[in-house]
């Protein structure tokens, strides 16, 4: 694995790394079959408008299927890249993030369907529910969730993000700007953040083992993979924040800066083959 693309990877490809929230917002093929409508009030009762909770269930699925999706793809370049091609790390971003649209334009187009909701209602219906953020706080951390997910991706900040307005990172950053790691340090914080994911998902898979769940039986693992998506961002970010003072942007920032140094590179591909194994030792199932 190249060192550029290590980097692109680990922020974007891993499966088990891959905890977060984000897609702009919209951008799929409309369904047609009896929608919901919220501009229809007069004509509807309230059990046919879209609610909160359809709004957090249709983004609970559409994250689960875009962390499916984001595994294949690593899977795929970690194939071509072990046949000796070196992707440069601005070429595979772009294609991470056109393989990503391209697979949410369809995965939203199935999960619309299934849910029986038109694409410009829903997205209507969200942004109300968040411009009632302190009302709706699930809906809240639901969405953000899923736009993490895109900006990890992409790269563009859009976690936040509200009609007429950019994201407020420099609130949400308190403000300053941190120093990057150094290479010594940034391996150490590495270090943590992958054990603070793998000890998280352990105590997932405890859990679901005490109340004699199975985590092989695909509901089941779906529901793993959610919880622990859910989860261990916060899971991970606190342990920098605790351990190291820093934050999850700085951390991503100094992987990017270091990309190309080799024993920064391998360092990283070496944590992840050890999470990986980690969690094969646990039972974790695959996502797909």
């Amino acid at each position: 694995m190249s060192p550029s693309s290590s980097s692109v990877l680990l922020m974007a490809g891993s499966a088990a790394l891959l905890v977060g929230a984000a897609a702009t917002m919209f951008g799929g093929s409309k369904s047609s079959s009896n929608p919901k409508d919220i501009t229809d009030i007069v004509e509807l009762d309230e059990s046919d408008c879209i609610s909160a909770d359809d709004v957090c269930q249709i983004f609970d699925k559409l994250f689960l299927e875009m962390q499916q999706v984001l595994a294949q793809l690593s899977q795929q370049v970690q194939q071509i890249q072990m046949s000796g091609q070196q992707i440069p790390e601005a070429q595979l971003r772009q294609l991470l993030k056109a393989e990503f649209q391209r697979a949410l334009d369809a995965k939203q187009k199935m999960v619309f369907e299934e849910y029986n909701v038109d694409e410009d209602c829903l997205e209507e219906a969200t942004w109300e529910f968040l411009g009632e953020e302190e009302k709706y706080p699930k809906v809240k951390r639901t969405v953000e969730r899923f736009q993490k997910l895109y900006e990890n991706v992409s790269g563009e900040s859009v976690v936040g993000k509200r009609p007429g307005q950019e994201p407020d990172n420099g609130a949400a950053e308190g403000g300053a700007t941190e120093e990057l790691l150094s290479e010594e340090k940034l391996i150490e914080a590495a270090e943590l953040y992958f054990g603070s994911l793998t000890k998280h998902m352990s105590e997932i898979v405890h859990q679901f083992n005490a109340q004699g769940k199975n985590i092989h039986d695909r509901p089941v693992a779906q529901e793993l993979h959610m919880k622990f998506a859910s989860g261990a961002n916060d899971a991970g970010e606190e342990a920098l924040k605790e351990h190291c003072g820093i934050s999850l942007k700085t951390f991503q920032a100094s992987i990017e800066s270091h990309a190309q140094k080799p024993n920064v590179a391998r360092a990283l591909t070496m944590l992840q083959m050890k999470q990986q194994q980690d969690l094969m030792a646990m039972g974790v199932p695959a996502m797909g």
